[in-house]
């Protein structure tokens, strides 16, 4: 891992000090702070070469100093003790490092099948995604987004799975993996809704859900939403002006609507060209700082709102960073479309096979 310079620092700056102020033996048992510093930043071969240097140079002092040959052999004695444990440290933290790259290693693997990137642009709309879980190592968490060009038209997806961990990643991988069959198979975004509210009730349990909005774009100038039990998205005017987009019809979320009997209704969205809205996941809104504030996000919003979605969003995601102190508790999703152009029906191929130009762009931190 290069040259153990600090701690050969650390060695030489005790030297120093030991025939600067010509203390004796005093200063010497310090040297062990050499070898112990370079299991955390050095190899094995690191820290065996900074525990001998030091050995040698308190064996070199205690001779200089004519102190009894017991007092030199004890400092000696310690100063390989001390190696011998620092190389055992610095190899169990090697080992440790090479499992966290394997893990990092398939986490990432597991985004990329889970979390497909999402398209920069598509159809008329400019696309920006920022995802960030709470498990840093994980890169993966409970909440989810997809967006897919169909026969039907965009279609797309921002939820949140209840829960952490594996099974909330494997709920998170249901839902997707459904969604993105329906969106291309059902004309309706309502029955796109029902196929995942199946395939939910048939592998969840009792109290496990999901919340989510589903939208849907076929080029007639508005924008479809169905919110199940969400958290609303901000729509933000060409003019500057941010608007919650409150469910008309309010629904329970994905999984629970068995026990409710209510089922969710489609909202038209009036877009037009500037537009933008904001879908997110409940990890920003509740995201909170030392003083136990939620994170405003509205208020961000209007600060960092621009014509670049990918830059909004990055203003975003580090203001919410600095407001909770760097680390998120909660998974957090952000997903923006800006509405570029007028355009006609936006659709996919007829044949899975055959995709449509995209130029893909997805951040995550």
């Amino acid at each position: 891992m290069g040259t153990p310079l600090l701690p050969l620092l650390v060695v030489a700056v005790v030297v120093l000090v030991d025939v600067a102020t010509g203390a004796g033996m005093p200063w010497l048992p310090l040297l062990a702070a050499g070898p112990a510093l370079a299991a955390a930043t050095n190899g094995p071969r690191g820290v065996v070469f900074v525990g001998l240097l030091a050995a040698a140079l308190g064996t070199a002092l205690g001779i200089g100093h004519a102190a009894p040959a017991r007092e030199p052999a004890a400092v000696v004695s310690a100063l390989l003790a001390v190696t011998a444990a620092s190389c055992l440290a610095s190899a169990m933290r090697g080992r440790r490092e090479r499992v966290l790259a394997a893990v990092r290693s398939v986490a990432e693997a597991a985004q990329q099948a889970l979390l497909q990137p999402v398209p920069e642009t598509v159809g008329p709309f400019q696309v920006a995604v920022r995802y960030s879980a709470a498990a840093a190592e994980a890169r993966i968490g409970g909440d989810l987004y997809a967006l897919v060009p169909t026969p039907h038209g965009i279609r797309l997806i921002v939820g949140d799975v209840r829960g952490k961990g594996l099974p909330a990643v494997g709920t998170a991988a249901l839902v997707l993996g459904v969604f993105r069959e329906a969106a291309y198979d059902e004309p309706d975004l309502l029955t796109v809704v029902d196929r995942i509210e199946r395939s939910l009730a048939r592998n969840l349990g009792p109290d496990d859900f999901v919340t989510a909005v589903v939208a849907g774009y076929t080029g007639s100038g508005d924008l479809e939403i169905v919110n199940c039990g969400h958290a609303p998205p901000l729509l933000i005017s060409a003019a500057g002006e941010i608007v919650t987009v409150e469910a008309a019809r309010p629904a329970p979320p994905l999984g629970l609507r068995a026990l409710s009997g209510q089922v969710p209704g489609l909202q038209r969205l009036p877009l037009a060209v500037g537009d933008q809205l904001l879908l997110y996941t409940d990890g920003v809104i509740e995201a909170r700082d030392h003083a136990r504030e939620f994170y405003p996000l509205a208020e961000g919003v209007a600060r960092h709102a621009s014509e670049e979605p990918a830059r909004t969003l990055r203003a975003l995601h580090d203001e919410l960073l600095a407001h909770v102190g760097g680390r998120l508790h909660d998974d957090a999703a952000l997903l923006l479309l800006r509405k570029r152009a007028e355009e006609g029906p936006v659709r996919a191929p007829s044949d899975p096979g055959t995709r449509l130009p995209t130029t893909a762009s997805t951040a995550r931190a």
